[in-house]
C-alpha cells in the first residue's frame, strides 16, 4: 500500500452562507467585514423564534446545478451539493474516468438533517394506517444522505464517509481525509461541512442560548475542500491555495478545557514543524458561550500568545454549528486569497466544544493568482 506526505494540498474551495457564495465572493466579505444578517421573518413555513438570522433565504440547488434531480434533495444534502459543485468549479481538478476511482467524499456533520429526520417521524405518527408515509423521504433520514448524494451526483467512487462531531465536525473530517490520503486510499476527497437553518435547529440553538446566555445569530452553510495528495497535485500543475500541515483533535480529561486546547495546539505545531513565532492568525470557533468562549481564548493565549491575529468568522455567518469550523478555515483561505504579503504565512485553527473536546489545524496559505 502506497503512503503518502501527512500534508493535504487545498487547489480549490467553496463556500456557500448569506455572507458570500462562491470562494471569490466570501473572500472579498470576510476581507470587508461584511456580515449576512438577514430577515427570515416568513421565510418558512412554521414558527420561528427571532426574525434575524444568517440564513440562506431563498436558497435553491438547482439555480446553481439545474432542476434535474434536485426535487427531493432536503436542505442539508442540497447545501452540500452544492458547495461541493462550487469547490469543483474553483480547482484544476476534472473528474473523469481515469481518477473518480481515487477521489472520495468526507463531510462533518452534527447528525446530518434534523428536519428531514423529524418530519419523517412525525409522518409516521399523523398519517393513516399503515402509516402511508412517502418513501422517497426516507434517504434524507440517513446521516450520511448528504455524502452520498454529492458522490452519486459527481461520480465520485473512493472513499466515501461522514463524520458526526459537532463543532468539532470540520476539523474531523480534514483529519480523516488526511490519514486517507497518507495512507494511500485515495488521491484526494471534497471535504468540508454542513448545517442547515431550519425552524427545528432555530428553536433548538435558542432555547439553548436562552439558557446559558448566548449572543450570536444562527447561521447556515457549508464549506468544501477539494483536497489532494500535493504530490499528485503538483505533479498535475495544479496551484494549491493552501496546505494542511497537520490536524490534531483531543479532549480535555482533567476537564480543563484551556490547558487541553493549549496542548492540542501545541501538538499541532510539533507535528506541522511550525514554531509559534510564526503563526500570524488564529481562527477561533467562538460559540456565544461566554465560559466556553473564554477558555477557547485562554487557550490560545496559552498556547500562542497575543500574537497572531484573531479571525471570528461567525461575526459575519453566525453559528453554523457542524460547519463552523470548515468555515473557520475558510476565513483564513479568504485573508490568504487576495493577498501576495501572505505568502506561505501559517494560521491555525481552534475548536471548543461543551463536553471538553478540541481541535486544531495548522494551515499555510497563498494567494491566488
Amino acid at each position: 500500500m502506497s503512503t503518502a506526505p501527512d500534508t493535504l494540498a487545498i487547489t480549490g474551495w467553496g463556500v456557500l452562507t448569506s455572507t458570500g457564495i462562491g470562494a471569490d465572493d466570501f473572500s472579498a466579505a470576510v476581507r470587508e467585514g461584511r456580515g449576512g444578517l438577514v430577515d427570515v421573518e416568513g421565510a418558512f413555513d412554521d414558527e420561528l423564534p427571532e426574525s434575524k438570522a444568517c440564513a440562506l433565504v431563498g436558497f435553491h440547488a438547482r439555480d446553481y446545478v439545474g432542476r434535474k434531480g434536485t426535487a427531493f434533495l432536503d436542505r442539508s444534502t442540497a447545501l452540500a451539493l452544492v458547495g461541493c459543485h462550487l469547490a469543483l468549479a474553483d480547482t484544476g481538478l476534472v473528474v473523469d474516468d481515469t481518477n473518480r476511482d481515487r477521489l472520495g467524499i468526507v463531510l462533518g456533520t452534527t447528525a446530518g438533517s434534523f428536519k428531514s429526520t423529524s418530519d419523517y417521524s412525525r409522518e409516521t405518527l399523523v398519517q393513516d394506517k399503515p402509516y402511508l408515509v412517502n418513501p422517497v423521504l426516507f434517504p434524507n433520514t440517513v446521516m450520511n444522505c448528504a455524502a452520498g448524494q454529492a458522490a452519486i451526483w459527481h461520480k465520485l467512487k473512493g472513499v466515501n464517509a461522514t463524520v458526526a462531531g459537532g463543532q468539532l465536525a470540520g476539523l474531523n473530517a480534514l483529519r480523516y481525509t488526511r490519514n486517507a490520503v497518507r495512507r494511500g486510499y485515495v488521491d484526494g476527497a471534497l471535504v468540508g461541512a454542513v448545517e442547515e437553518f431550519s425552524p427545528h435547529t432555530a428553536w433548538g440553538t435558542h432555547n439553548v442560548h436562552e439558557r446559558i446566555g448566548a449572543h450570536v445569530p444562527l447561521g447556515e452553510g457549508s464549506a468544501v475542500f477539494v483536497a489532494e495528495n500535493p504530490d499528485v497535485a503538483r505533479s498535475a500543475g495544479r496551484a494549491v491555495d493552501a496546505e494542511v500541515l497537520s490536524v490534531e483533535i483531543g479532549s480535555s480529561p482533567t476537564g480543563d478545557t484551556a490547558d487541553g486546547l493549549a496542548g492540542c495546539v501545541g501538538r499541532a505545531l510539533e507535528r506541522a514543524g511550525v514554531h509559534v513565532d510564526d503563526v500570524w492568525a488564529v481562527a477561533t470557533g467562538e460559540t456565544g458561550d461566554d465560559r466556553l468562549d473564554r477558555l477557547e481564548s485562554l487557550g490560545v493565549a496559552l498556547s500562542l500568545g497575543t500574537g497572531p491575529r484573531r479571525v471570528r468568522v461567525k461575526e459575519l455567518t453566525g453559528e453554523c454549528h457542524a460547519a463552523s469550523g470548515a468555515l473557520q478555515v475558510s476565513a483564513l483561505l479568504a485573508h490568504h486569497r487576495g493577498d501576495k504579503a501572505l505568502d506561505g504565512r501559517v494560521g491555525v485553527v481552534t475548536s471548543v466544544s461543551a463536553d471538553g473536546a478540541v481541535g486544531a489545524a495548522v494551515i499555510r496559505g497563498y494567494a491566488r493568482a
